[in-house]
């Protein structure tokens, strides 16, 4: 997702990328499989695992392509942060943050996108994954514009210095460490209308159902 035309390589990471070995010190033959189903020495395990992410990369679009060499210098840069503090990132509740989710299966969110914070708990924030994607938007569960619309997907609208229209996207909520935070771009006001539809749609889509009972509301699953 393009925050804004100005935006660059630079934007999304460090511009240092010091490359080192990523995570390939396998702790049993079990998480080795991958690979190859008998031991093998390091030396060869780096070659195949270097020859595998060639063919990974060859095979990816120009987009695709970027977005996953700019998570791996995010993660190579970052990860070993306890939280955005680190980074001198202060964020809040309520904060619309440019973030970098990492690498995802199919029908999850990943590499650089939008995310609200929702909570704030330990060194982590619960976040909601953002699009400006206009398909996604259309296809959003509206009460007025579009009840007929996807109920995981949320109009969220423009907010601050967004500068387009986002939707959320409910059911790809999780915790993240703080350190995922690129930039802090916009805030909304916890204690607005909006922020409460935003946490009541949230519960109600990834979480319970809300049901009233002598006035008082109680969620259940």
């Amino acid at each position: 997702m393009k925050v804004s035309p100005k935006m660059n390589f630079s934007d999304k990471c460090c511009s240092t990328m010091p490359l080192k070995k990523e995570g390939i010190d396998m702790e049993n033959n079990s998480k080795r499989q991958f690979i190859q189903q008998s031991p093998i020495e390091d030396g060869d395990l780096w070659k195949n695992y270097l020859e595998n992410r060639k063919t990974v990369y060859e095979q990816m679009n120009d987009a695709h392509f970027e977005e996953s060499l700019i998570s791996e210098a995010n993660w190579t840069q970052r990860h070993m942060y306890t939280s955005g503090e680190n980074l001198g990132m202060h964020p809040l509740i309520g904060d619309i943050c440019y973030m970098d989710f990492g690498q995802a299966y199919l029908h999850e969110i990943g590499y650089q996108h939008f995310a609200m914070i929702m909570n704030m708990y330990g060194k982590k924030a619960l976040v909601i994954p953002m699009t400006s994607n206009a398909v996604q938007y259309d296809t959003a569960y509206d009460p007025y514009d579009n009840p007929n619309g996807k109920k995981h997907l949320m109009r969220l609208g423009r907010i601050g210095n967004m500068t387009k229209p986002s939707v959320m996207f409910l059911n790809d909520i999780r915790f993240v460490n703080t350190a995922r935070i690129i930039k802090i771009i916009a805030h909304l006001d916890t204690d607005s209308e909006l922020f409460w539809k935003v946490q009541h749609r949230m519960l109600e889509v990834a979480f319970i159902r809300p049901t009233v009972t002598f006035g008082i509301t109680r969620y259940i699953r």
